[in-house]
């Protein structure tokens, strides 16, 4: 196979046959699903003092209880794509769904924090191999206007899911009824999602790809793993040596899973990432993006909690709604960007940054909270909601025989982005917070720390919008 046919445009592929009719309500299902798995990454954060005391978990257990659901879901994500190449997109989806809901009813059920720590990994489990086919599903089923619709609303979701998350924690303990009702609340979605996909979703026969790549899947799950563990438990164990340790040993496995990629390739296998995928015009500085981006949006989301809460004594509801700003922006800004001419969609990208970089610092600037930080809050939605076109761009030209391979990639490196934004932003504002005991001089040292991340994402951009699509004959 030539080293274009991974991004070539395929004649008579999947990703180029008609869209279903119930493409509409197709979108609808693989969406809510998406936004039950981006809920789960933070809902639980509000319910952890009541979980504390009807449980009576260590300090140890309520930090598995919040951060085991992400490590999975991070280190899974990729093995989650594959598996969707595998055996069908609609097979894995509805099987990602089906275990996400059973352990979700678990974790509303369960009788002590080892059951609820179990209950938690095995929803991240059921959420890195449901999430991977939904931008998959997206592209191989929507195409020119439709897709870019498609991706705004994707992306939507996910930055709405995690300012939701934060509110309708605040919202269901206020109804009296415990921190169980924060999972079983979830359930009957879920069940009614399973029904509906079972009737809508596509059948398919995958990416028709052979084997697993075990030895790819175990290196890549390891370097994964040493890398996000740390970073994830590390800002409340203090940074511990073991830490420091773990995160130079992802990198070394970070490295022998390339080597071992390229000797699968070279042999003849199937790859766990395809490099041919990564040669596909702007998927490489899209990835780079997609790193800084997400670093600098899931700092924000955590530190304006801590700030909202903790300095401003908000109530969770409170601090959820000063950020609904935030998220309409983001969301609109993804929604239009397809409306826009052609000509202006690329050479706008790194203008969003522009707007977001300078918001970050006015944010800091209005720590007081009130209408500026909103509006502040807004313009930063607004400028980070350029996301949506860079995912377009990142994916457009990659064949829907290795759609599920861009999936995997873009997710995991958007999640790892968010990873590395909230321990890193997230102790320098804790540590400035505590030290310093003035909420004003934390938040504007946050702030320009996540405009530096901004501007990152924006220079990034750069090579993105200078990258010119392969006409379909050359690429042929």
């Amino acid at each position: 196979m030539s080293q274009t046919a991974a991004f070539s445009p395929p004649v008579n592929t999947p990703s180029q046959e008609a869209v279903p009719k119930a493409s509409g309500l197709l979108l609808a299902i693989i969406l809510v699903g998406q936004f039950l798995a981006i809920l789960n990454v933070n809902i639980v954060n509000v319910a952890t003092p009541t979980i504390e005391a009807d449980l009576h978990s260590s300090g140890a257990g309520l930090q598995m209880i919040v951060a085991g659901y992400t490590i999975v879901y991070a280190v899974l994500l990729i093995t989650g794509a594959r598996i969707g190449d595998l055996f069908g997109y609609r097979k894995a989806f509805l099987g990602g769904l089906a275990v996400f809901t059973i352990t979700t009813l678990a974790a509303g059920l369960a009788p002590s924090t080892g059951w609820l720590v179990a209950s938690r990994l095995l929803q991240g489990a059921g959420a890195a191999m449901m999430m991977p086919q939904v931008l998959t599903l997206i592209q191989r089923n929507y195409h020119g206007a439709a897709r870019g619709r498609a991706i705004g609303l994707w992306s939507l979701v996910i930055s709405g899911g995690i300012v939701v998350g934060q509110a309708l924690g605040g919202v269901l303990l206020g109804l009296g009824l415990g921190w169980r009702v924060v999972f079983l609340t979830l359930v009957p979605i879920g069940a009614l999602l399973l029904v509906a996909g079972l009737r809508v979703l596509p059948a398919d026969q995958g990416g028709g790809r052979t084997g697993l790549d075990p030895l790819g899947l175990v290196t890549l799950s390891a370097a994964v793993l040493l890398f996000v563990v740390p970073l994830v438990l590390g800002r409340d164990l203090g940074w511990p040596l073991w830490g420091w340790i773990s995160m130079g040993l992802s990198v070394v496995m970070f490295a022998a899973f390339v080597r071992i990629e390229r000797w699968v390739t070279g042999r003849g296998g199937r790859p766990l990432v395809d490099a041919r995928v990564l040669r596909a015009p702007g998927m490489r500085p899209g990835l780079a993006i997609l790193l800084f981006g997400p670093a600098t949006w899931g700092a924000f989301l955590f530190t304006s909690a801590l700030h909202l809460q903790g300095d401003l004594h908000l109530s969770p509801l409170a601090s959820g709604m000063m950020l609904v700003p935030c998220a309409l922006a983001f969301g609109l800004v993804g929604l239009l960007w397809p409306r826009l001419p052609a000509r202006l969609q690329r050479p706008l990208v790194p203008v969003g940054y522009v707007v977001a970089a300078p918001a970050y610092v006015g944010l800091g600037l209005a720590s007081g909270g009130g209408v500026a930080y909103a509006i502040m809050s807004a313009l930063i939605g607004a400028g980070l909601g350029v996301q949506v076109a860079v995912t377009n761009m990142a994916t457009e030209q990659v064949d829907g025989a290795y759609a599920a391979d861009a999936s995997g990639a873009l997710l995991t490196v958007m999640q790892l982005g968010q990873v590395i934004g909230v321990s890193t932003v997230g102790t320098l504002f804790i540590s400035l917070d505590q030290s310093a005991g003035a909420a004003s001089s934390a938040s504007l040292t946050t702030a320009l720390a996540m405009a530096a991340l901004a501007v990152l994402a924006g220079l990034s951009s750069l090579f993105l919008v200078r990258r010119r699509s392969s006409p379909p004959a050359a690429a042929a």
